[in-house]
């Protein structure tokens, strides 16, 4: 791995987000519409979204990063780019982590977007500190980001990287503990939904919006973050140079 061309390849990637304005919208401005959604629907509804809030606050960014970091990524190697690159002495690791950092900075805008609208706008309760909240966002959202680029590596298409989240992202989130608290699940779904990342992520925001103190948000916060660098490592070691 080379910090130039890490950072080299992070450059091209936002150079190129930059002519894409659906792109820098679906990733920016898409998880606060769907908040905003949320936020809504139940109106009328006292404290329904206070409840939820914090979970859909973790779910919407994550699916974003994912879909657009996987799909991105598949496209390059579909479109030969990453094979010319590969001729090149930029590595693997390189592309990668230049993909990762390179979206971590969309990462960081969407948090702070998401996080200030859920809070300003549609009236969420955060009994914790505001930064904290953001943080976990940020967390959360470069985990979307590493798992969609180990998710590219073993697409063909794009319909097949979008084919993922039934195996991938779909089962977090039915045991995250959106639906039911996952104390309260049968035993074996909560010791599986313990070894998915996501559901860490909930608990961690939930943390933080009901005030619940530091001891409750570093532990799945950094579990979260254990994920995110795991996937990191596992996706160069995957990555083929171009989609046949």
């Amino acid at each position: 791995m080379n910090g130039r061309r890490l950072f080299a390849t992070a450059g091209r990637v936002l150079t190129q987000l930059r002519h894409d304005p659906r792109s820098i919208a679906l990733m920016v401005v898409a998880p606060s519409l769907l908040v905003g959604l949320f936020a809504w629907l139940f109106t009328d509804s006292s404290g329904v979204f206070d409840t939820f809030g914090g979970a859909i606050l973790a779910l919407f960014p994550f699916i974003v990063m994912f879909l657009v970091s996987s799909i991105t990524t598949l496209r390059e190697r579909r479109s030969g780019t990453l094979e010319r690159l590969m001729t090149t002495p930029l590595g693997k690791a390189d592309f990668v982590l230049g993909y990762a950092l390179a979206f971590g900075v969309m990462a960081v805008l969407q948090a702070v977007v998401t996080v200030a609208f859920a809070v300003y706008v549609c009236g969420l309760t955060v009994d914790g500190p505001l930064g904290q909240l953001g943080l976990v966002a940020v967390v959360d959202a470069l985990l979307g980001t590493s798992l969609g680029l180990l998710a590219s590596a073993f697409a063909q298409t794009e319909f097949q990287a979008v084919q993922f989240m039934p195996l991938l992202v779909f089962p977090q989130i039915i045991l995250g503990g959106l639906f039911m608290p996952r104390d309260k699940m049968p035993d074996v779904l909560y010791a599986i939904s313990d070894w998915l990342p996501l559901s860490h992520a909930i608990d961690a925001i939930q943390a933080v919006t009901a005030g619940t103190g530091d001891g409750d948000l570093w532990r799945p916060v950094l579990i979260v973050a254990a994920f995110a660098v795991a996937f990191l490592v596992l996706a160069p070691l995957t990555l083929r140079r171009r989609t046949s």
